[in-house]
Order: structure tokens, then C-alpha cells, then sequence
């Protein structure tokens, strides 16, 4: 796993998987998923990231099937 964030932009980007982004679809307002060529998830983007609950000692520690269920939920 591999975050980056973008302080101008507000957002954090997580790559969780390998290949190149051939779709994104959002998920809810904000919170964008990406996906490869074999549609598994590559990178999770989170807009707005500051003004989200989000605890990233948290985030870090879960399984790419639980971040995907909590990053929803946000």
C-alpha cells in the first residue's frame, strides 16, 4: 500500500494493486475508485480529505476487501 497526498488538492491517493488505471468510477461523492485492465482495484483517491473522519493509522492496517467496505461508508 502506498499513500499520497496532495495538500493543495486536499486529497489522498491509495494505491493498493498494480497496473495501469483503465476505469474509475465513484463510489460516493469524493471517494473514487480505480480499477485495471482485469477490474481489480488499483487506487482508492479521497477528495476533501481533511474535512473526512478519517483515521489513517486505521486505513493502514485494514485488508484491501475492509478498506473498501469503511472507505465507503464514509
Amino acid at each position: 500500500m502506498d499513500l499520497q497526498y496532495d495538500q493543495v488538492a486536499d486529497a489522498i491517493y491509495i494505491k493498493i494493486g498494480s497496473g495501469s488505471v483503465i476505469e474509475s468510477d465513484e463510489l460516493s461523492p469524493g471517494i473514487i475508485i480505480d480499477y485495471n485492465d482485469d477490474g481489480k482495484i488499483v487506487a482508492i483517491e479521497i477528495l476533501n480529505f481533511s474535512s473526512r473522519n478519517i483515521d489513517l493509522n486505521k486505513i493502514i492496517t485494514l485488508k484491501e476487501e475492509e478498506l473498501i467496505s469503511q472507505v465507503s461508508s464514509m
